[in-house]
């Protein structure tokens, strides 16, 4: 799909969303944003098409019978609660991709995360499910699981400025990650109408450089602050306390 295409985008205020949206107009696609009732538009690029309307209503209020080119969803639930999880991330884009396919829609790209690869929890399984739904429907696809955001990375920084430890689980090297900028992570998803090796994929993406653990991203900032780094340890059995729980809320 070299040529500028017409593209639908789901999940257009969030802030991937917004970047995608900023990279499809960039490569020159005439882009129209389905959004909710009341969604902040504020700050999308200009000469973009907005729709408004509920996820049940896509192929009357946001295809309008019209042909597209590609769906580009990066939908996603906000608590990652079972049932939240299971009608946004599930079962919103079932009726997303039904209306895609009826509107002519020959490739959509998908907004995953890395995390499916080992589901645990309850938006995790609903992510998974419909990549299969996705897969088997027979629709171009190009399924993209980006590892942490840079901004996901910077929830401990107000308390670490206000002189209290940086909290990690175990000694903070359990786990690393590739982090990915918000504007890289939208041209790799726009790129996708483009790129034929991105194509009937499902494409694991992280951002540049080394992976980092939790005790890197500490050490890194109390040396931006001029500080002597500072950790609490949480034991890893907390972890899966946690995990417990947020698996059992919302049943």
């Amino acid at each position: 799909m070299a040529e500028a295409a017409r593209v639908l985008v789901l999940g257009a205020t969030g802030t991937i969303g917004r970047a995608t949206v900023a990279a499809l107009c960039a490569r020159g696609h005439e882009v129209v944003c389905y959004l909710r009732p009341g969604a902040e538009a504020a700050g999308l690029p200009k000469g973009i098409t907005l729709r408004r309307g509920e996820i049940a209503d896509i192929a009357r209020a946001g295809f309008r019978g019209a042909r597209f080119e590609a769906l580009v969803s990066c939908m996603a639930s906000r608590s990652g609660l079972p049932a939240d999880a299971r009608a946004v991330d599930h079962d919103a884009h079932v009726v997303a991709l039904g209306a895609a396919q009826a509107a002519g829609v020959e490739h959509m790209v998908l907004l995953s995360a890395i995390c499916v690869q080992k589901p645990m929890l309850a938006f995790q399984a609903a992510k998974l499910a419909f990549e299969a739904r996705l897969i088997a429907s027979g629709l171009r696809y190009s399924i993209v699981r980006p590892t942490a955001y840079f901004k996901s990375l910077s929830g401990q920084i107000a308390r670490v400025e206000a002189g209290k430890p940086f909290l990690v689980f175990g000694d903070g090297q359990l786990t690393a990650c590739k982090p990915i900028s918000d504007r890289d992570l939208g041209d790799y998803l726009a790129g996708c109408l483009d790129d034929p090796w991105r194509w009937n994929r499902v494409l694991p993406i992280g951002g540049p450089g080394p992976a980092i653990t939790p005790r890197d991203q500490a050490e890194w900032l109390f040396q931006r602050l001029g500080r002597p780094v500072k950790l609490r340890q949480v034991p890893v059995g907390m972890m899966d306390a946690i995990i417990a729980g947020l698996s059992l809320g919302g049943r």
